[in-house]
């Protein structure tokens, strides 16, 4: 598909098999690599190692996880390459969802100063927003990703057949960043992702072809703002609606909720936080917490989290700007507040405890 970011993005059913012809047109190398996890490797692993034409024993396997997602496993994978004699005319195949895409395009980030990487996503969140976009890193026991590079790929294959071995629950996180993107972006996307929930999510939609629609949607509004502002200096910032708390969320779980679920309390709560302080139209978070609520997503931090460790957790992000916790706000469904600060807007500390309890 045509985008705006400069590499090309390719969604087509059954486009595995064809990763090889993909891989050295985007990324041409004297070697290549597969990075996965031990939940895609017995589906995938062979058949991408067949499609690229490589010997199984390229094919690295990390714990399937969030905690793989450490500076532990990228020196252990970084070792590997080392040791099987992988130079800087080798590129990376990122095989899996949004652990294996952040790890591995931090790999391809460092190792031997910079080499390539082709991402091939195999859950609907890392379709739609981890592969796009160069954004890399590892999570540290203060938060997610406070350790990575920007590392654009070389390009990106999209298969959605892919997705019919996804669990329901991987399902549901995916449409967590979907209705994100419309939320941000585009109030029809959002209101046809709303209405793709019944026939995807509990009508056995995700094992036809179906979802192509979706993904694209969803790609083309990413791939917008990312070539507008590739390094986050603006316009980007506004895809982080739902991730500030979100993330705190995430790190004070212990990772036992998944991103998509914790992204989407994110949502549900930084919408209500919006309205509390007068940014967003009455009846946005409503709104985001039907949509979410009609995809079996949570709209609450887990009881056991206390409001204060969520505001201590986020003083550590990255988002935070002369120790003022700032945050990417609705104004309503397809509109974003902040245009004239930058696309955040720093809100008191009392209106966000206010909310979180």
């Amino acid at each position: 598909m045509t985008t705006d970011v400069p590499y090309p993005i390719h969604v087509e059913p059954g486009s595995l098999a064809r990763l090889g012809t993909f891989a050295r047109e985007v990324a041409p190398a004297h070697r290549y690599a597969i990075i996965t996890d031990s939940n895609v490797a017995p589906l995938y692993g062979q058949k991408a190692a067949e499609a690229l034409g490589v010997d199984p024993s390229e094919v690295l396997v990390i714990p399937a996880g969030a905690s793989s997602k450490t500076r532990g496993t990228w020196g252990w994978v970084t070792d590997e390459l080392i040791t099987r004699g992988l130079g800087r005319d080798a590129a990376i195949i990122a095989l899996g969802g949004g652990v294996v895409g952040d790890l591995a395009g931090f790999v391809a980030a460092t190792y031997m100063r910079g080499i390539p990487i082709v991402h091939v996503p195999t859950t609907l969140l890392a379709m739609i927003d981890g592969s796009i976009g160069g954004k890399t890193g590892v999570d540290t026991h203060w938060g997610k990703n406070l350790v990575g590079a920007f590392h654009q790929p070389s390009g990106v294959l999209a298969d959605p057949q892919v997705l019919a071995t996804l669990p329901l629950k991987e399902l549901r996180t995916g449409f967590a960043e979907a209705l994100k993107h419309g939320a941000i972006a585009d109030r029809g996307y959002f209101d046809s992702v709303v209405s793709d929930i019944p026939r995807v999510l509990y009508g056995r939609g995700q094992s036809s072809d179906s979802l192509a629609g979706l993904i694209v949607g969803s790609i083309g509004i990413k791939a917008g703002i990312v070539g507008r502002d590739e390094r986050e200096g603006g316009l980007r910032k506004i895809l982080n609606f739902g991730h500030t708390i979100g993330h705190a969320v995430e790190t004070l779980s212990d990772y036992t909720l998944a991103h998509g679920e914790a992204v989407a309390i994110g949502m549900a709560l930084e919408s209500a936080v919006a309205e509390r302080a007068d940014i967003a139209t009455e009846g946005t978070a409503d709104e985001i917490r039907g949509a979410l609520s009609s995809a079996g997503l949570p709209v609450r931090a887990p009881g056991n989290i206390e409001p204060d460790r969520i505001l201590e957790v986020m003083r550590a992000d990255k988002k935070v700007r002369e120790g003022s916790v700032r945050y990417a706000l609705l104004r309503s469904i397809g509109e974003m507040a902040g245009a004239d600060s930058g696309w955040t807007v720093a809100v008191d500390d009392a209106i966000v405890r206010e909310v979180l309890t």
